[in-house]
């Protein structure tokens, strides 16, 4: 059982950055790949990028490559997303989300935080 709270979500200007975080419980961290997905209102909830255990690989949705890094310490039991040149489509809830094996399509975590809102503002 993995537990995960996200946080650093907030409101920015097009343009700006935020980074957000989640924190893992549980020993077992280093094993879990990790990724985050985003749903908009009225839309499903998408991919946005994953990170295997090791850190070594890591997948990015298409609209976010380039702008946006996903990245782990697992000294601290903790996956980040650092997001650069927000755009108003970016606004979004975002869950972080934790499995045993990262895939590049078709991927759904086992467990998934209760997600942070971030608002990119025009």
């Amino acid at each position: 059982q993995v537990q995960l709270v996200e946080s650093g979500g907030g409101l920015v200007q097009t343009g700006g950055s935020l980074r957000l975080s989640c924190v893992a419980s549980g020993r077992t961290f280093r094993s879990y790949a990790m990724g985050w997905f985003r749903q908009a209102p009225g839309k499903e909830r998408a991919f946005v990028a994953g990170i295997s255990s090791s850190g070594i690989t890591t997948y990015y949705a298409d609209s976010v490559k380039g702008r946006f890094t996903i990245s782990r310490d697992n000294a601290k039991t903790t996956v980040y997303l650092q997001m650069n040149s927000l755009k108003a489509e970016d606004t979004a809830v975002y869950y972080c989300a934790a499995a045993l094996r990262l895939y590049q399509s078709d991927w759904l975590p086992a467990y998934w935080g209760q997600g942070t809102q971030v608002t990119v503002s025009s």
